[in-house]
């Protein structure tokens, strides 16, 4: 009998299923389009890959944290969960440059700066006294 809790146990079954999940979601509007592009597509394929991963990670800490309620999960999947928001900005700013800046700054820039928050959650993450 199948169970959705089962797919959260069988970490192989739960990547498989993201990773398809997120290629199926993202095909059309950016992979396709750059189908013949060369290094232009695996510039794309390396963000596509950063967000399956952060998904996949940020759903197994939230899962954890669920389980366990620790401060320390909660930053962990606070910070991969704002790494999908990172990843997602870069690949938009990857497939399409120079058309979406907000003020002064350029997505890629927008980019970067939640990768560092990233950073700052996870150090918090860890150094954390619980």
């Amino acid at each position: 009998m199948f169970r959705p809790e089962k797919i959260v146990e069988r970490k192989s079954t739960l990547f498989s299923i993201v990773v398809t999940g997120i290629v199926a979601i993202l095909a059309i509007p950016f992979i396709i389009p750059h189908l013949l592009h060369g290094y232009h597509l695996a510039h794309i394929f390396l963000h596509v890959g950063g967000i399956a991963l952060s998904v996949f990670i940020s759903t197994l800490a939230a899962v954890a944290y669920y389980r366990l309620r620790t401060k320390r999960l909660l930053l962990s999947a606070a910070a991969f969960t704002n790494f999908i928001a990172a990843e997602v900005v870069l690949l938009v700013d990857a497939t399409w440059p120079n058309i979406y800046d907000i003020g002064d700054m350029s997505f890629s820039e927008i980019g970067h700066l939640l990768t560092f928050v990233t950073l700052g959650l996870l150090a918090l993450g860890v150094f954390r006294n619980d």
